[in-house]
């Protein structure tokens, strides 16, 4: 086959899978606004569409991570009823700002220093820190720092394990169907 055919197969796979991890975020984002979970500290999520934004920074990069945080916080708020509100915009911050984070120490995990599990805890932290710390500015009152960090921490350690966890077994799955189609794209 051409060159420039197969570019433009390789091209074509690469978005249909992005395609598809945005669907995924998108409607683990939605279903988990909709579930009323009883957690004792309010605000606290599992976090479970960062599984999605893992899995794409592990396989296809910041960038593409980046894209599906975006589409996923634009797209669930949209469904969710949330466009341009307060939520929305600390989903949109932390989402972004973890996704970076993640970015950087998965620079440590492809150097055999720190494990998927580690990536995700440090994304879940990053996350709470980042809408607590944006909350605290829009509403002005940093006690909301003092009083809620601290828990955020300690509940971003188990909901970032599961994340990890889930990313990993996922990577396993998507590799290797990556690997088979012929559409694994770094960067």
């Amino acid at each position: 086959m051409a060159e420039p055919v197969m570019q433009l197969r390789n091209r074509l796979s690469y978005l249909t899978y992005l395609a598809l991890l945005v669907t995924f975020a998108v409607v683990i984002h939605t279903v988990e606004a909709a579930l009323p979970l009883p957690m004792p500290v309010p605000g606290v999520r599992l976090g479970l569409a960062n599984i999605i934004t893992l899995l794409t920074l592990v396989i296809f990069g910041l960038r593409s991570g980046l894209f599906v945080v975006i589409l996923r916080t634009v797209l669930g708020s949209l469904f969710v009823g949330g466009l341009f509100g307060f939520g929305f915009w600390l989903s949109m911050t932390a989402g972004v700002t973890s996704c970076l984070v993640m970015a950087l120490v998965l620079i440590l995990k492809r150097k055999e220093i720190v494990s998927m599990i580690s990536v995700s805890v440090t994304g879940a932290a990053v996350h709470n820190m980042t809408q607590l710390t944006i909350a605290s500015l829009i509403i002005g009152n940093m006690d909301l720092l003092r009083g809620y960090m601290p828990l955020l921490l300690l509940f971003s350690v188990p909901t970032g394990i599961f994340t990890g966890m889930a990313a990993h077994y996922l990577e396993g799955i998507t590799g290797k169907i990556l690997t088979q189609a012929g559409g694994r794209k770094e960067g």
